[in-house]
């Protein structure tokens, strides 16, 4: 059942731009059907230390749309609640699964430590540090709404977080492509992040700049993203918080102040209304939150079908 095999996704910095758009094409492909059962036979466990409504199911639904079969486990269910090290747990699941998707919620470099085995591909739902399923879903929206990244203008309001990352580890590596983030003092880009990304965007004339102030939001944007203010849920440490990130709503205002012919808005969900976003805007005509929802399953199936799939070029 196992193979050897490393085509692990923990970060999008960890593969080529060219994997990258061939992930893209195939979530738009995944899209429109029919579904090849590349997956048929493979086994892929799915594990979720916080609650998830989109990124689990899209993971859970997106391989059996593949043909493969399901073990899910809850966040008490692994025996790493018990001291066991990640390292063994990924020893032992490799003899079982095929792949192993994900999400805790701490650093990407504990998620590296499942990667010591070379059997089970293992694949990140979302860390602390970077959301890279994610950002093939945002990737594919795009692509599909404009035809082409090069050249996009992406304007993300709000925190700078894991969801924030992984649009700037990405668009960095597109020619041409800009990112503007605008956040709140205290809750920008991480100087890491920020740093990867300037290194990724020096091939390709790529840009990525935090900003702070929504009064100098640049104009004439293909694109107008947020993000949920409280990542998962998180409480902040600043109880004042929510006054910080009050002029960082998006608003039907500020839609029509940066928007050109064509922008979109987008938003990772899930959105608190009145609070990242208004009502008139997530469900306004420029909205593509949904369809952006839908391909979270699209991307979750490029990424099983590149690391396990035995139809697409993936392992065997």
């Amino acid at each position: 059942m196992v193979t050897d095999l490393t085509n692990h996704f923990i970060s999008t910095i960890d593969v080529s731009h060219e994997t990258l758009r061939d992930l893209v094409d195939r979530a738009i492909e995944f899209s429109h059907g029919p579904f090849p059962q590349s997956l048929n036979g493979k086994l892929v466990g799915i594990y979720f230390r916080r609650s998830s409504t989109r990124t689990r199911t899209a993971f859970w639904t997106g391989a059996l749309r593949l043909g493969a079969q399901v073990v899910t486990f809850g966040p008490d269910d692994l025996q790493i609640t018990t001291g066991e090290t990640w390292s063994d747990t990924a020893r032992v699941l490799s003899g079982y699964l095929d792949a192993f998707v994900a999400r805790t919620n701490n650093t990407v470099e504990e998620l590296r430590e499942l990667t010591g085995q070379n059997r089970m591909a293992v694949i990140n739902a979302l860390t602390a540090n970077e959301h890279p399923t994610q950002a093939i879903a945002d990737l594919t929206t795009i692509t599909e709404e404009f035809g082409d990244l090069s050249g996009v203008h992406v304007l993300y309001v709000g925190e700078g977080n894991s969801t924030a990352a992984a649009l700037a580890f990405t668009l960095a590596r597109i020619p041409g492509a800009r990112l503007t983030v605008i956040s709140p003092r205290g809750y920008e880009l991480p100087a890491a992040s920020l740093e990867i990304a300037a290194r990724l965007a020096a091939s390709t004339d790529g840009t990525v700049v935090q900003a702070f102030d929504l009064d100098d939001a640049p104009t004439g944007v293909n694109v107008v993203y947020t993000s949920r203010w409280q990542t998962m849920g998180t409480p902040k440490a600043d109880p004042s918080w929510q006054a910080d990130f009050a002029p960082y709503r998006v608003t039907e205002k500020l839609m029509k102040r940066v928007s050109s012919d064509g922008t979109i808005f987008m938003h990772d969900l899930p959105a608190v209304r009145g609070g990242d976003t208004d009502d008139a805007v997530l469900d306004g005509p420029q909205s593509r939150a949904f369809r952006q929802a839908y391909h979270k399953m699209t991307a979750a199936m490029a990424v099983l079908d590149w690391s396990v799939g035995t139809a697409t070029g993936g392992p065997a």
